[in-house]
């Protein structure tokens, strides 16, 4: 490990560190435009120059000189201050001077590094050029005069999203970034080049012009988008959140967010459920919550069904079984589109490598999963492995997940006699997984799990075999109970069904009472005999669990719109007038309650499940013609709510063009 001085101060970094990185463990903040800790380096902004002795006595790019023994380092002498003062005129000669309406204003890199950096004026007199704006789909905004050509988006483009559609072209003063073609970037990703982007060039579109940084509240909580768990930051102005960013999680997203994550959040204040309503004469009628209580409690609970739906909370699904159990042995259920396998063991269950493990794999298989849609972060993952070394297989219909993949056809039954260059690479393997997806496990699950042993997936310090579920609510389900033997089916009888926000289930199915209780007018609400107004993932303080048994709780930003409530608080009111009182009367007596249910729940953190296996069938039959998700905007109420999720859907899923109008 080389040791080096920086402005006096000793340390000693990895091999293969750079000096701007040994700067910063000697706490020097060293400026800089192109060099991002998770893209590849480009050295091209010349932002980061220092001085280095031995060496040329002149300024070097410290993000791209490797650091050495007895290198002496300085970042404050005349010569790198001068070295900055003229980079940075340097890439004001052509920045227009539109702050003031730059959405990047207030959180601007290249604002923060001119005042702390540049000079206190310019000598360039020149006219300014300009470049015509470019098209890149309705997530981004580009203002391209403003861009300082610091290629981070194109390498994000290429090497984390897999997407290959952000590029250079021309050389010199007239280099231009653009999308090829000028047509809309494909990547479920695109929305993070807003993030990287240190200057105002790419902005996001749906957020143009509709708040300052210093104007908004801040609050910390999940994402509920997808099952990974994503940790964000919804930033909000009164009542209405106007903005998602990624919040930084080495071991779960890094620092990134797909674009669903970050923009279906203008669906919150859209199609809104803001008062109860009853089902009269066939219409729904709003109503007071007395009535609404009056005519649950009219029902017969004989049989009662709780089925969670795909963005619910672990308190919301506690307070409902807690108060389903009162009457009798209820049908608890979170697989509301009909999946059935076994969950005795949540191993069997789980992402047991891990989402950051997953980059350490050196032979993967895919059963049954489109991990570009159903995960697109555990897939960014994938692509980590693969630079590494690592070999893909996949079972299922072709598609585009952004890597190399050997396909071994759609037929289920491979799984029982894997072809020769798979057991191969497997047997050479020190790190094997394997990922099955929605599209397997109702008629492979058995068959996968026998490849734990097969392939001697499980080991010493490694697990290998692992599911991958597509909503926020079904670790945290299952951790709770929701799973009935017979699946979904078996609620279809029953006397009273209450939904929790699940909207993807065959109502007609369902013969008896039907209470919904949920955020929006979607799909539940429409079939529902009393509609109950909850508050969305933004608007209460919940508990999430995601694929890999990692248990994270998010905060209230907004409070619900009306006269809607926080849905453990409907069920703890509707118990009172049940004459079934839960036991609970705060959010804290709640969360102790529902740890002595479920023990696992009671601190945030990784669980780990013991590999106990069940003994399945493990024939395997069946083709996989298509996956779960077939429109990877439109998934839930929230996205099939938000203008911009539907215009996503349009043009990047279905492909219509967009006329945009002349700015």
């Amino acid at each position: 490990m080389p040791k080096l001085k920086v402005d006096g101060i000793e340390v000693e970094v990895p091999a293969g560190a750079t000096v701007l990185q040994a700067c910063e463990i000697a706490g020097k903040e060293i400026p800089r435009f192109c060099y991002h800790e998770r893209l590849s380096i480009a050295g091209n902004c010349r932002m980061c120059l220092v001085e280095v002795k031995p060496g040329p006595p002149k300024p070097q790019a410290s993000c791209a000189l490797p650091a050495a023994d007895n290198q002496e380092v300085f970042t404050t002498t005349p010569m790198v201050k001068n070295a900055r003062e003229g980079i940075m005129e340097f890439l004001l000669i052509n920045h227009p001077l539109d702050c003031p309406i730059c959405d990047q204003g207030g959180e601007c890199d290249l604002q923060d590094q001119s005042i702390a950096y540049g000079r206190g004026h310019s000598r360039y007199d020149e006219n300014k050029r300009a470049v015509t704006e470019k098209y890149m789909g309705p997530i981004v905004k580009t203002v391209m005069t403003r861009c300082i050509q610091c290629t981070r988006c194109i390498r994000f483009a290429e090497e984390v999203a897999g997407v290959e559609e952000i590029g250079a072209i021309y050389r010199g003063e007239n280099m231009q970034i653009t999308s090829y073609l000028e047509e809309a970037v494909t990547s479920e990703l695109s929305g993070n080049v807003v993030d990287l982007c240190p200057v105002g060039a790419l902005t996001s579109k749906p957020y143009a012009f509709e708040a300052r940084p210093w104007e908004l509240k801040k609050t910390l909580t999940i994402d509920v988008m997808d099952g990974v768990g994503t940790n964000i930051r919804l930033d909000s102005r009164g009542r209405q959140v106007l903005r998602c960013v990624p919040r930084i999680n080495d071991d779960v997203n890094e620092e990134w967010a797909h674009d669903k994550t970050r923009h279906a959040i203008d669906g919150l204040v859209r199609r809104r459920l803001d008062k109860p309503y009853v089902r009269k004469g066939g219409k729904l009628v709003a109503a007071t919550w007395d009535e609404a209580f009056d005519a649950i409690v009219a029902a017969d609970h004989g049989k009662v069904a709780v089925i969670a739906g795909d963005t619910v909370d672990c308190e919301t699904m506690f307070a409902a079984k807690a108060l389903a159990v009162q009457f009798g042995t209820p049908v608890l259920e979170g697989r509301q589109t009909g999946m059935d396998y076994d969950t005795s063991s949540l191993a069997a269950v789980n992402f047991n490598t891990t989402i950051a493990g997953a980059e350490r794999a050196d032979a993967i298989l895919l059963v049954g999963t489109n991990l570009r849609w159903e995960a697109p972060l555990v897939n960014t993952r994938i692509r980590k492995a693969i630079k590494k070394g690592a070999k893909v297989f996949a079972i299922g219909a072709e598609t585009e997940l952004t890597y190399k993949v050997e396909w071994l056809g759609d037929d289920l039954s491979v799984l029982g006699n894997l072809p020769e260059a798979v057991t191969e690479a497997f047997g050479k393997a020190e790190r094997p997984m394997v990922i099955v997806g929605g599209a397997a496990m109702k008629g492979a699950h058995g068959a996968a799990l026998a490849l734990a042993s097969s392939l001697n997936l499980v080991r010493d310090g490694w697990n290998g075999f692992n599911v991958v579920h597509m909503v926020a609510a079904r670790m945290g389900g299952l951790m709770l109970g929701y799973a009935a033997k017979g699946g979904i089916a078996d609620a279809h009888d029953a006397t009273v069904a209450y939904f929790l926000g699940a909207d993807e289930c065959d109502f007609a199915k369902f013969a008896g009472f039907k209470v919904y209780v949920g955020h929006h007018g979607d799909r539940g609400a429409a079939h529902a005999d009393v509609v109950l107004p909850g508050a969305s993932y933004a608007e209460k303080s919940g508990t999430f669990v995601n694929i890999e048994g990692r248990v994270q709780r998010g905060e209230r930003a907004v409070f619900p719109p009306g006269d809607a409530r926080e849905d453990w608080t409907i069920f703890r009111a509707l118990s009172e007038r049940l004459g079934k009182t839960l036991p609970f009367d705060t959010l804290g007596e709640l969360r102790a309650a529902m740890a002595l249910d479920c023990p696992d729940l009671a601190e945030p953190g990784l669980k780990t499940f013991a590999w106990n296996p069940p003994s399945l069938d493990t024939a395997a039959s069946g083709r996989i013609e298509g996956y779960p998700i077939k429109d990877f905007y439109l998934t839930n109420a929230i996205c099939r709510a938000s203008p911009t999720m539907q215009r996503c859907s349009t043009e990047l899923v279905h492909g219509e063009a967009f006329a945009e109008a002349a700015e």
